[in-house]
């Protein structure tokens, strides 16, 4: 069976990936900044599923700590699903550039550091897969949230191309685009409920997608037509909307 490591092991949606991988017999490695709280995981998913889980610290943004991180794992992952992110907050990044940075940091440069580590190994060993919870946030600057949506539209770049790079090495890359999560980072909007994805219908969709060799996925199918949609608005008409 396959040795998956998550990166970003604490949110809701790695969580649920987690218990997804462990229900179909893998092997877990769960990183985290805060390895201590996986601890109640580490328990609960050898117990469920009778397959071995290993905790290790890891922090998206000590950019320099990355080699180190993943040379010192016993044992070297087939799978690595980066998943860690952070939301942030519009209004104070717009004024703050210690803000902008933290999300800048944590959603594109920390995720670029780590996958070019892992993107390396891979290669040379000519098989594996990589997958980026990216966000359909990367696909129109809105002045809702235009930092977080630029790092992401960043991070699907940097997904397409190494997807291109890896091609002919035996390497899938996805790119998971997953709409509304229903999170606690996402806790305290009033998120439309027919828009809106559970953590586990994420990790059945990023599940599914390595079988089917999906290259960019988008859990709920309504997205992709959604913002088709708003791709299509002349610049003229959508710079003067509220989005």
């Amino acid at each position: 069976m396959p040795q998956v490591l998550i990166l970003g092991a604490t949110s809701d949606i790695a969580i649920a990936l987690a218990h997804k991988f462990g229900a179909s017999g893998a092997d877990l490695q769960l990183a985290a900044r805060n390895p201590d709280s996986l601890q109640i995981l580490k328990k609960d998913l050898e117990i469920r599923y009778q397959v071995d889980v290993k905790v290790c610290s890891f922090d998206a943004t000590r950019f320099d700590t990355h080699q180190d991180f993943y040379q010192s794992l016993e044992v070297k992952p087939d799978i690595v699903i980066c998943v860690f992110g952070y939301l942030g907050d519009q209004s104070v990044a717009a004024n703050d550039w210690q803000e902008s940075k933290r999300i800048i940091d944590t959603n594109y440069t920390g995720a670029v550091s780590i996958l070019n580590i892992v993107a390396n190994d891979f290669e040379q060993k000519q098989r594996g897969v990589i997958i980026g919870i990216s966000s359909v946030a990367g696909e129109r600057g809105r002045q809702s949230n235009y930092v977080y949506g630029s790092a992401k539209a960043g991070f699907s770049a940097y997904l397409s191309g190494l997807r291109n790079r890896l091609a002919g090495s035996n390497v899938h890359v996805i790119t998971v685009k997953p709409g509304f999560v229903d999170t606690s980072m996402t806790a305290g909007l009033d998120l439309p409920k027919m828009l809106t994805a559970q953590p586990a219908q994420v990790a059945s969709s990023v599940f599914s997608a390595i079988k089917k060799k999906k290259n960019v996925l988008y859990v709920l199918a309504i997205w992709r037509l959604i913002m088709f949609i708003i791709k299509m608005i002349p610049e003229g008409i959508f710079k003067k909307m509220k989005l």
